[in-house]
């Protein structure tokens, strides 16, 4: 699994090697058999390296009795693919207004291109992944998102199919995981009327590793976690510690959204979350079956 980001195994002494394989041991008999799910985005989804990391880690820990699934975004991929088609994307407050073409744009990115991307990468690392969009099994029953104006409450957006999660049907996911093979979920749910909804991805793996009652909800980053306002790690979280973050706007922005989906995940009964650096090489290996902390780890207690 060596990289050009990480020392030449080689050069490590016999001795530290096995204490590193020996420090993983509890862990894999800890999780074995357990479900992990895993939001892959940011750098480690664009870095080819970085990629290659990441379908060894899910491929190893799958091989060692973990039960990875797979949750990928692609708002680069899809904003490149809108400037392609000379479509010029329109947001309202940082949401993107999505009509029925940009739908399909949509589709076509993150369960063809995006989704297919990531399955070959995990089975040309020696696994058996499977790419699975809500509409497979009926997995993701969605309904049109709700926006609220910021400013006035009664004021309504209409930011077409951009969907909210009605439930999950987790049926597919472990027929796949009794197989041997690791799910690769794209975000999009379907409406009564089978319409197409684009999701949030941080939303839909929350709320599937609520649903698989998951041990563990890993979301790879471009951050090293929540920092503090000194700007150091906070390696361990509670839900009332987090309410004093956002409170004294420790926590604010884009990272409010990823951290309400993460208390709301360990609320409902996944054991930890962990928001990790995607940008460390191995970090999500390192941070499920080491004892060195690679991010931000949130609790239910």
């Amino acid at each position: 699994m060596t990289t050009s980001h990480t020392p030449d195994v080689a050069h490590i002494a016999p001795r530290e090697k096995a204490e590193i394989l020996s420090q993983a041991l509890p862990y894999i008999r800890k999780f074995h058999g357990k479900t992990i799910v895993i939001k892959y985005g940011g750098n480690a989804m664009t870095d080819p390296e970085l990629q290659q990391d990441f379908a060894e880690d899910v491929v190893l820990l799958k091989l060692v009795g973990l039960n990875p699934v797979v949750v990928h975004g692609g708002g680069p991929q899809i904003e490149d693919a809108l400037n392609k088609l000379g479509k010029k994307g329109h947001f309202i407050q940082g949401m993107r207004v999505t009509d029925a073409e940009t739908m399909g744009v949509v589709e076509w990115v993150l369960a063809g291109e995006v989704q297919q991307d990531i399955v070959g990468l995990i089975n040309a690392a020696g696994g058996k992944a499977v790419g699975l969009t809500g509409r497979d099994g009926g997995m993701i029953r969605a309904k049109k998102l709700k926006m609220l104006d910021k400013d006035d409450p009664s004021k309504e957006h209409d930011i077409g199919q951009v969907g909210d999660i009605v439930s999950i049907d987790p049926s597919v996911v472990k027929a796949l995981q009794d197989d041997q093979f690791i799910p690769v979920v794209s975000p999009i749910g379907f409406g009564e009327g089978n319409e197409s909804y684009n999701i949030n991805a941080d939303v839909v793996a929350a709320k599937l590793a609520t649903v698989l009652q998951a041990e563990k909800l890993l979301m790879l980053t471009n951050i090293r976690g929540v920092l503090d306002k000194a700007g150091e790690l906070l390696t361990e979280l509670t839900p009332r510690r987090i309410d004093e973050l956002v409170a004294d706007g420790t926590i604010s922005g884009g990272m409010i959204p990823k951290i309400a989906g993460a208390i709301d995940a360990a609320k409902s009964g996944v054991n930890a979350v962990h928001i990790i650096d995607g940008r460390v090489p191995h970090a999500m290996l390192l941070e499920v079956l080491t004892d060195q902390a690679y991010g931000t780890m949130i609790s239910s207690r």
